[in-house]
């Protein structure tokens, strides 16, 4: 007995060592397992707070014609296959064509785009981009809980690409606006939107720069945000966050050569949309501040003439009769540094600090005139888009031939007097400008002047005919450069010919 009692006792022993083993074994594999990789940003809680404040939006639209869409229907223009890369717009997926392709169609067929908005006040405001309504007969917008509300255009501008929309709804979930202008390039930043349709998508990435122009569309007064963001069709309209959940910028465009994502993409500064907000509840429409000048880029030669040490600045390339930069004598060469303290580092700042402030405003201009500083007052009145130009090959009638030269230039352009016909084709004013007919010096080729070409100004003295061209070009030292004001394609720019680099 006292032999298989302790057998027992052994047995008993073994079973509950094992038990205990396994039981140890089975609470150490469900046990969550240690993080392996710390310090890496998690987005689960932003995104769980502002999600439900960012909406699917649908565009249905008819078939009336746009004069933009006739426009974008036009063929390919020569050289547009120098352009390897574009800003792209995008909708969505369901058989809407993308702005800009060729051979659009007048009347775009009945289709839906797809976008992407977020709600800004509890009472039913919605923000979203121009180019997802613009030309619909009915909006759509899905909330993140299913339910859904045609939702009324309150207004739309399509220069800063920002729409606002009402819905008949009220305690919503909505939005907290940040501070664009406090962003900094490698701040983390967070996108949610409807790419492809997939609702409610988040990427995340890194701001790249801020305050970036658009040279690929017209859009100069606004300053985008440009990231790394993963942004593709009917993300537009969606909210670009900073880490606090803060609305940042409105997610709008990429810039690709595919049609696709390729790691950079812009948004609208929530700044810029917020200022276009307030004015569409007003009055339903965006006015803007207005100079009156043609600015354009200085590169270092023309810094050096113009004694601008560190080439910044915008330098006026032009000045609108009885505009408010006129009434201020503001002249072409002026080199504009400041607006109301606000420095112009590059030509492109200047448009969307004049374009925020609202006509009537007092503004004071920094600028260098012949390498001196200069300080002058000038009230902006309301912007005008209207654009008035000819094509690049208007000057001169089928077959024509170009007149000779009456007198030679150490730059070697000849001009051609122009008729009343000529000029008024060109939008010139009656004895303003030469057409160049020939280009023979190496330096005029070099900077890029070509027959065709119309030379306002030598400096900042106009000449109107061949002759005063001549004159003005034989009063050149050996070697010197200069800077000649010429309209091409309905633009006016300054360009800079070097004799001195040949």
């Amino acid at each position: 007995m006292l032999l298989l009692s302790a057998a027992l006792a052994l047995a008993i022993g073994s079973g509950a060592g094992w038990y205990s083993s396994a039981h140890a074994q089975q609470a150490q594999a469900t046990a969550p397992a240690p993080e392996l990789v710390v310090g890496l940003p998690d987005f689960t809680r932003l995104v769980d707070q502002v999600g439900p404040a960012v909406v699917s939006i649908q565009a249905e639209v008819g078939g009336k014609p746009r004069a933009a869409d006739a426009q974008r229907a036009q063929p390919q223009q020569p050289g547009d296959e120098e352009i390897p890369e574009f800003f792209r717009r995008f909708f969505g997926p369901d058989g809407m064509p993308m702005p800009g392709a060729p051979g659009m169609p007048g009347a775009r067929p009945r289709g839906v785009s797809q976008g992407t908005g977020f709600i800004i006040s509890a009472d039913g405001y919605v923000l979203t981009n121009h180019h997802v309504v613009e030309g619909a007969d009915t909006v759509r917008i899905k909330l993140s809980d299913r339910r859904e509300f045609v939702a009324r255009v309150v207004g739309s501008d399509e220069q800063s690409d920002v729409a606002l929309l009402k819905i008949a709804a009220t305690g919503l979930p909505t939005l907290r606006i940040g501070d664009s202008k406090a962003l900094k390039s490698g701040q983390w930043v967070v996108a949610i939107g409807s790419p492809f349709g997939l609702d409610h998508s988040v990427t995340a990435g890194i701001v790249s720069a801020v305050g970036r122009a658009n040279p690929y569309a017209n859009q100069r007064y606004v300053p985008f945000i440009q990231t790394d963001v993963a942004i593709n069709r009917g993300n537009s309209g969606g909210p670009l966050l900073n880490t606090r959940g803060q609305v940042v910028g409105i997610n709008s465009q990429i810039f690709s050569n595919s049609g696709g994502y390729m790691g950079v993409s812009f948004a609208i500064p929530i700044d810029v949309a917020m200022n276009a907000v307030q004015q569409l509840k007003a009055t339903g429409k965006v006015t803007r501040g207005q100079l009156g000048v043609v600015i354009q880029a200085m590169d270092r030669d023309q810094a050096k003439l113009l004694g601008i040490a560190d080439g910044n600045g915008a330098l006026v390339a032009d000045v609108q009769p009885g505009s408010p930069a006129a009434r201020a004598g503001i002249l072409r060469q002026d080199v504009i540094r400041s607006v109301n303290g606000q420095a112009i580092q590059e030509s492109s700042d200047l448009p969307p600090i004049v374009g925020a402030m609202a006509p009537g405003t007092r503004v004071t201009v920094e600028l260098v005139r012949d390498g001196k500083p200069r300080t002058v007052t000038a009230t902006l009145n309301t912007l005008d888009e209207r654009v008035a130009g000819a094509g690049e090959d208007a000057g001169r009638e089928p077959g024509q031939p170009p007149a000779a030269a009456a007198l030679a230039n150490p730059l070697g352009i000849v001009g051609e007097d122009m008729d009343a016909q000529q000029r008024s084709r060109l939008g010139l004013q009656p004895g303003e400008g030469v057409l160049v007919a020939r280009v023979e010096g190496l330096a005029a080729r070099e900077a890029g002047l070509r027959p065709g070409d119309v030379v306002l100004a030598v400096g900042r003295n106009d000449v109107g005919s061949a002759g005063a061209l001549n004159a003005q070009l034989r009063g050149l030292k050996a070697g010197q450069a200069v800077m000649l004001l010429v309209r091409r394609g309905g633009g006016t720019q300054y360009i800079t010919v070097n004799p001195a680099g040949e």
